[in-house]
């Protein structure tokens, strides 16, 4: 089954969630709303953002790579299967990825 997941899914994190779906989404969440290089003792984790100020056209099509990269990379439970943008027309110019995930647990 796929689910649909951005950066703006991240509302309160639950430490040691128990329902292994629900930790999957979050980690997702958490993946796509971290820049890389900003996490102490983990620098590679997150999503380059070497895209960033860019013109949004331009910008989209160098975020593709990125994310699916670390989804794949950070969170092996799911298999990207697709990304996609939506603006935030309150904050012109900010791109928030969609990424649409098959998630395999065991």
């Amino acid at each position: 089954m796929s689910y649909k997941v951005s950066a703006t899914d991240l509302k309160a994190i639950q430490f040691n969630e128990k329902n292994e779906l629900n930790a999957v989404l979050q980690n997702i969440a958490v993946i796509l709303s971290t820049p890389m290089g900003t996490v102490p003792l983990n620098r590679d984790f997150g999503v380059d953002w070497s895209f960033l100020d860019k013109p949004a056209p331009v910008a989209k099509a160098l975020m593709v790579a990125p994310v699916r990269e670390a989804i794949e990379r950070w969170e092996p439970r799911a298999a990207v299967l697709g990304v996609s943008f939506s603006e935030d027309l309150a904050r012109p110019g900010v791109l928030i990825p969609i990424v649409e995930v098959d998630i395999s647990l065991a």
